[in-house]
């Protein structure tokens, strides 16, 4: 296949970025972009050498892919649009507004056999990526995700804002359906709620329990995975992993001695128990660069996303319970 022909649609701080990235891919053909802004877009347009296009339409009937980067408000009109043209889409998350809207998208692909990937980035987070290999059957999981206040992120609740990225990635480690969800939020500086918490109990037995804020002092992205004799404790904002196992004390693998990664004895069961601990190696990469690679393979070699539509409507499905349950607890405190 030739270099995929692809455009991006909304050229806001983020799709900026999406025009950048395919701007130096080799393996793409930037052919250009479109926003309702003509100034911003034209401006963008010329930074990266690209063309800018009055219509939708005639950008569209050149391209092979689309990257779509536009309000949650008007991603089910565009990309519905986007994908009866035909075209492969990179849609960025929450994939809509409504489960029905996303179930119309993610059928419309299927039926035009379209590759159709939602920008859950965080799952191209080289600390999300260095556990991927490991057997994880995780029993509990606490997740905190704080951020700085940023106007820019207020057109939706924080569920759907920042708890929707630890939702997708809790999704994809538990491999069972949600059972039982609890949820409370509040509105503390917008209009919509600026601090959520859910707990969400799996068939399997898991339980998983989220935090996120747009209201913090300082950042925190950070993930712990408990397991039957291991505990993963990955950051996301600083890209590191760490893991702590525990083995019999009579079977310590060689390896792990000569790494000197035994660090104590835990006197349990009949021989004990050792705990090994290890740092993996983090390699460094863009995550958006790695996203929109993994899209263009996509593309190129007709394989399912890393991110599917399924995946995108999943996380969508939850994150839309959730403040549903929210709702419920705020509507119930205020009648006390």
């Amino acid at each position: 296949m030739d270099k995929i022909k692809v455009g991006v649609v909304g050229v806001g701080h983020l799709g900026k970025h999406h025009v950048r990235v395919y701007s130096q891919m080799p393996e793409a053909q930037l052919l250009g972009v479109y926003d309702t802004d003509s100034e911003k877009a034209q401006k963008v347009a010329k930074e990266f050498d690209t063309r800018y296009f009055e219509n939708l339409n005639d950008l569209l009937e050149k391209l092979d892919a689309v990257s779509l980067v536009v309000p949650t408000t008007f991603h089910y009109s565009l990309a519905r649009h986007i994908l009866t043209s035909g075209k492969n889409l990179l849609v960025e998350k929450p994939i809509t507004e409504t489960v029905k809207q996303a179930e119309e998208l993610v059928s419309i692909a299927k039926a035009k056999d379209l590759i159709f990937q939602v920008g859950h980035i965080e799952r191209f987070n080289p600390a999300f990526k260095a556990i991927e290999n490991l057997k994880l059957e995780p029993k509990f999981i606490e997740s905190h995700r704080l951020a700085q206040f940023d106007p820019r992120g207020t057109d939706v609740a924080v569920i759907l804002d920042l708890m929707i990225h630890d939702l997708d990635l809790i999704l994809s480690l538990v491999k069972s359906e949600v059972k039982r969800i609890e949820a409370a939020a509040v509105a503390v500086i917008s209009d919509s709620e600026d601090i959520a918490n859910a707990r969400l109990t799996f068939e399997n037995g898991c339980v998983a329990n989220i935090t996120s804020s747009r209201i913090s002092a300082h950042p925190l992205r950070k993930m712990r995975l408990f397991q039957k004799n291991s505990y993963i404790s990955l950051d996301f904002l600083e890209r590191s992993v760490e893991i702590y196992k525990l083995v019999d004390a009579d079977f310590v693998p060689p390896e792990e001695k000569e790494k000197k990664t035994v660090i104590g004895n835990i006197p349990t069961g009949q021989v004990g128990k050792t705990i090994i601990y290890e740092k993996p190696e983090i390699k460094s990469e863009d995550m958006l660069t790695s996203e929109i690679e993994s899209f263009l393979n996509a593309v190129k070699n007709k394989t399912r996303p890393k991110v599917s539509g399924e995946d995108g409507k999943k996380a969508l499905e939850v994150a839309l319970e959730i403040a549903d349950k929210a709702k419920e607890h705020r509507d119930w405190s205020v009648k006390l």
